[in-house]
């Protein structure tokens, strides 16, 4: 599988962690950026993976900032993303077995480095378990809730 991945400054050195972690387990990667913890604006770096997402150009996402809230803000103003903001263990579990997630914003002023990784370790290997979260997907995806 492909992995697109984007950080602001504040999600730079999990961003870098997590790359070496994805590249180990044979997953290919398209950083996005940023390239050091030198301040930029977060929608530059987010929006990109979201819309790699979308298209199919890579079949997830994880975007990292300090919390994570702007970047799955911006994540999911493109059509065709659910991205979720995971911050242990059941919610990553949770965001992909119920939501079908396919991008994962993170915020490395709010997790540890372990539970980081675990979360996207979790993230990755969990399936969609379909059936009634199927029909839910499907009403977001029209516009209806």
């Amino acid at each position: 599988m492909k992995i697109g991945i984007g950080s602001d400054h504040a999600g730079y050195l999990y961003k870098e962690r997590i790359k070496k972690y994805l590249v180990g387990k044979g997953l290919e990667i398209v950083d996005f950026g940023t390239d050091s913890t030198e301040s930029v604006d977060y929608p530059d770096f987010i929006r990109p993976v979201a819309e790699a997402v979308a298209a199919k150009k890579v079949g997830r996402g994880i975007v990292l900032g300090g919390s994570g809230n702007g970047e799955a803000i911006v994540a999911n103003r493109i059509p065709g993303v659910r991205c979720t903001l995971c911050w242990n263990a059941e919610s990553a579990e949770l965001a992909r077995r119920h939501n079908d997630s396919n991008v994962l914003s993170l915020g490395e002023r709010m997790l540890n480095e372990s539970t980081a990784l675990d979360i996207v370790r979790i993230w990755l290997e969990t399936p969609f378990d379909g059936g009634r979260h199927l029909r839910r997907i499907r009403k977001i995806d029209a516009g209806k809730s």
